[in-house]
């Protein structure tokens, strides 16, 4: 006779799962953290989008402001290498002033673990990807936020803005 102290506890695993949003640009699925996105909008009602006179950076063309806080609009077709296409919804996300226009959504899910990118990852898609997703019979790659613009990018496209603000004030200077 066994007493209960004395069994040993069996220990389970929790699976802990991850919330996503799936998304689609140029007909190609893609996942990114539910909590890496603030806001998602119809390019309709986004509101005034500011074009940047720049061309180092193709993929960024315009900024929106959104809670007083400026965010540069990157184009995923562009920014993927996909077909170019005329892009409905903006995603608005949290940790970085990148707002990504993409085709549509999809749905939002869970999945249940997020694995690592193969070796065969080895040029800018590493830092463009958090990781693969297994979900419903399809390997979908997770957009890792932070990839979309480096350090050298924002700090080039700040550069632009602040140079288009002081020629606006040259111009304004001009007219009075």
């Amino acid at each position: 006779m066994k007493i209960a102290a004395q069994e040993p506890t069996k220990s389970r695993r929790v699976r802990r799962t991850e919330a996503v949003i799936l998304f689609t640009v140029a007909n190609q699925l893609f996942a990114i953290a539910a909590d890496s996105v603030q806001e998602i909008r119809s390019t309709d009602s986004l509101g005034a989008a500011l074009e940047i006179e720049q061309q180092e950076i193709p993929k960024v063309r315009h900024t929106v402001e959104r809670n007083h806080r400026t965010y540069f609009v990157v184009n995923a077709c562009i920014h993927f290498g996909l077909r170019v296409v005329r892009p409905t919804l903006v995603l608005i996300l949290r940790q970085v002033r990148v707002a990504v226009l993409v085709d549509k959504i999809e749905r939002m899910t869970e999945v249940s673990a997020i694995h690592a990118l193969p070796r065969a990852f080895i040029g800018v898609e590493c830092r463009w990807y958090r990781g693969l997703a297994y979900f419903e019979d399809q390997v979908i790659p997770v957009i890792n936020p932070l990839g979309f613009l480096t350090a050298n990018e924002f700090k080039r496209l700040d550069g632009s803005l602040a140079e288009a603000a002081s020629q606006r004030t040259l111009e304004g200077a001009v007219q009075v």
